[in-house]
């Protein structure tokens, strides 16, 4: 009988050590959400796909939906050719008025979101101007924009702050950063989204 029930109380411990366990990874995953206020949604426009896998590591992080930018006529490797002036991006991102049709279909739901995740590239130190059309097409009034950007080489600048200007200076405009490829861990993407909308 004695035997029996060291047993039990053995079994009783091991199964109160294994939930133990499983709390503890339930609140290492929790530790990499970042909870907001109101409904978030994240957009993005992605040429090559760095900032696409940006994009969706942030969704996951915020439980976010997310939106693609598409382009009616997508961009080739050769309309991104930095050395030829003659080339698609580069005579668009001279003209701040150019505003390239988007083939992706309106938001009809845009006033739901509180929150809006801003991803693209830095394409000539600005964001691409399809971005622009986009910014322009929509009521940013009592939103949190938390811009990301894209590029190895350079940096997210002043493309934030004209994206701004474009949106009437409405909403609240965190302070954005540029994550390189895009290849930036869960934690660190993590952490920043935390810092960036907690101030």
């Amino acid at each position: 009988m004695r035997k029996l029930l060291v047993f039990a109380f053995s079994l009783c411990l091991l199964v109160l050590f294994a939930g133990c366990g499983n709390n503890g990874g339930q609140q290492k995953q929790a530790a990499n959400d970042v909870p907001l206020q109101g409904k978030t949604l994240v957009v993005y426009f992605s040429n090559t796909g760095h900032t696409k896998a940006l994009a969706e590591k942030a969704a996951e992080i915020l439980h976010a939906d997310t939106y693609e930018i598409q382009p009616e006529i997508p961009y080739t490797a050769e309309d991104l050719d930095y050395n030829d002036e003659s080339h698609r991006a580069t005579k668009e991102q001279r003209d701040d008025t150019f505003r390239p049709a988007i083939k992706s279909p309106k938001i009809d739901n845009f006033a739901q979101y509180k929150n809006i995740v801003l991803a693209y590239p830095i394409w000539w130190e600005q964001a691409p101007r399809i971005v622009d059309a986009f910014v322009e097409s929509y009521d940013w009034s009592d939103k949190t924009i938390i811009p990301m950007s894209t590029s190895e080489g350079s940096e997210i600048g002043t493309s934030a702050d004209y994206l701004k200007t474009l949106a009437k200076d409405k909403g609240t405009w965190k302070a954005g950063k540029n994550f390189g490829d895009g290849s930036v861990s869960k934690e660190d993407l993590a952490k920043w989204l935390a810092e960036t909308t907690a101030k």
